[in-house]
């Protein structure tokens, strides 16, 4: 990646511009600080930094939003190798374009060094010395099964060579290369032995071409030399590939393989879609087949996306009792401990005792976690947090996952409009039933109601029930001050009172779902707005044909 600044009264200020993949793109402002500012500062050879600038000040850029959400501790050589969401993953608009003020030289004299940089056509030398083999020094075997088998009834194995120089692969310390070495064995599949010769050339050029059949190849030998970045960019491409088994069997084996190379990124890309889709991967055959490690993994995180925490609690208990005695009682609790018991209406806790197969066996862990549950229903959080730190191994049980049952969420259709006047309401009672509206909605909207809180001590008729309005704004009609189409909308339509205001806020969730099959993306809303990420614009978290997507709301209120 290439940088320049943009859009500044001198060359030591701008917008920052990133060149990837033969493209000019920005960077989004969001978590943009002055280590950040610092590394670009430092890559276009500026003594220091002045400021790093937000929200869009030397104008707004086009074409991708390379980079979001960056976080760099300031001594990275560039911005790509720092920490951020994956190139083009970003839910930002240009308004939030970055930009930086760095320091400028002030001592001119006649030595003053000027930058010059003629390196953009090095890569096409270095691959076209790698084509012609010139002078090379190096020799790499490629030995590979046939798959058949000779007289002997040993398999036969087939060798060729690639001839490299030595100085090229002493740039990546794991070849192992030495002054007395001229040689290499490598043992390939027959699959990936056609790889090894463009992935030894990207060596040269740092330039490859990537299929959704070489990928996997290309990631192992990335992972077994420490090429880092080839090995984090090809296991973005496996998040292609994430949704098309509907049993769960491909993205559990991915993720296993993530764990064996030690790929942090691609372990969180196999987790985070089986999280959104935690639904379906536990209605699934992969489910009874998931090890304890994979399920500690999962039930940790927050954006788990199930009907409610019972589901997932009698989904564990399901599981567990299918294991039996392969899963030891230690692990049992530490599993259990993962439920968010707090999370559980107190109704359906007290009903544990009676219902669940495991209550007896692990009835200590039961009482303790139902009476937090209980103390969560009685108490305000000021209370409940007295006595624990923020720190706590239960901060966590009061933090809700994604919870889509009735009456938390809403879902309304990409391509069927919805009938325009439309009105979904909660009555204190928890029945649902659709009304004549109190107002009109829009063609793609719908209001509904919930719960203040799902703490019954907010379940008051003066605090309950509160209004939503969801809705899909398609064109600029429909949405003078939307930046791109389509945007979503989830705004309350109730007035809180100071108290509850003082003590709740809510961090909404906006899901997509592909065709009705799988959630690709997961969102939250920016003053109450969702700008969606198209193929064609900003890059989804998964893929899915344009326009073929229906839009979930979440109501998701948390303590403060």
């Amino acid at each position: 990646t290439t940088r320049e600044l943009v859009g500044g009264k001198h060359d030591s200020e701008g917008r920052v511009e990133v060149y990837h993949e033969g493209k000019w793109g920005t960077v989004c402002d969001d978590g943009w600080d002055l280590a950040e500012a610092q590394v670009v500062c430092r890559q276009l050879k500026f003594p220091g930094v002045v400021s790093a600038v937000t929200g869009g000040t030397y104008g707004e850029g086009s074409g991708s939003i390379w980079l979001d959400d960056m976080d760099c501790k300031g001594t990275e050589k560039s911005l790509s190798s720092c920490s951020f969401k994956g190139w083009a993953l970003t839910d930002c608009s240009h308004k939030e374009d970055a930009g930086v003020v760095c320091e400028r030289g002030t001592d001119l004299t006649s030595d003053t060094a000027h930058f010059l940089d003629h390196s953009l056509g090095l890569s096409d030398d270095l691959g076209e010395l790698f084509d012609r083999g010139d002078d090379c020094d190096f020799l790499i075997t490629i030995q590979s099964p046939t798959g058949n088998r000779d007289g002997e009834g040993k398999l036969e194995v087939e060798e060729r060579n690639i001839c490299t120089h030595k100085l090229i692969l002493s740039l990546y310390p794991h070849f192992n290369i030495t002054n007395g070495s001229s040689n290499l064995s490598l043992e390939m599949s027959q699959a990936c032995s056609p790889c090894v010769t463009s992935f030894i050339r990207y060596l040269y050029t740092r330039k490859i071409d990537v299929t959704v059949s070489s990928a996997q190849c290309l990631h192992k030998l990335a992972s077994k030399f420490g090429v880092k970045r080839l090995m984090q960019d090809t296991g973005r491409l496996f998040t292609v590939l994430l949704p098309e088994d509907p049993s769960f069997y491909t993205q559990v084996s991915l993720y296993q393989y993530s764990v064996q190379t030690g790929d942090l990124l691609l372990q969180e890309n196999c987790l985070q879609y089986l999280a959104w889709n935690c639904e379906a991967l536990i209605n699934s055959p992969a489910w009874s087949d998931l090890s304890t490690d994979f399920l500690m993994a999962l039930l940790a995180r927050s954006d788990l996306v199930v009907p409610d925490e019972g589901f997932l609690l009698q989904a564990l208990e399901g599981w567990i009792i299918e294991k039996g005695d392969l899963t030891g009682t230690e692990s049992q609790a530490t599993l259990l401990g993962h439920i968010r018991f707090p999370m559980i209406p107190a109704e359906k806790l007290y009903d544990l005792q009676f219902t669940s197969e495991l209550y007896r066996s692990h009835e200590k862990l039961y009482r303790v976690s139902m009476l937090r549950g209980f103390q969560f229903n009685a108490l305000s959080f000021d209370t409940l947090r007295k006595h624990k730190s923020s720190e706590s191994e239960e901060e966590h049980d009061y933090h809700p996952r994604i919870y889509t049952a009735e009456p938390w969420s809403v879902t309304i259709n990409s391509t069927n409009k919805e009938p325009p006047r439309q009105d979904m309401r909660y009555d204190y009672n928890r029945r649902y039933n659709n009304y004549q509206p109190y107002y009109p909605t829009p063609e793609y909207g719908k209001s509904f109601t919930t719960p203040n809180h799902n703490s019954v001590i907010y379940q008051t008729k003066e605090t309950n029930p509160i209004s939503w309005s969801a809705r899909v704004f398609k064109n600029q009609r429909e949405c003078s001050r939307c930046i791109s189409f389509p945007t979503a909308s989830l705004s309350l339509q109730s007035s809180l009172r100071q108290n509850q205001t003082n003590s709740v806020h809510f961090s909404n969730r906006l899901l997509l779902t592909c065709e009705g099959r799988y959630v690709f993306h997961v969102q939250d809303f920016k003053n109450n707005m969702a700008q969606i990420p198209t193929n064609s614009s900003l890059a989804l978290s998964y893929p899915c044909p344009e326009g073929q997507y229906d839009f979930r709301f979440v109501v998701r209120p948390e303590y403060i």
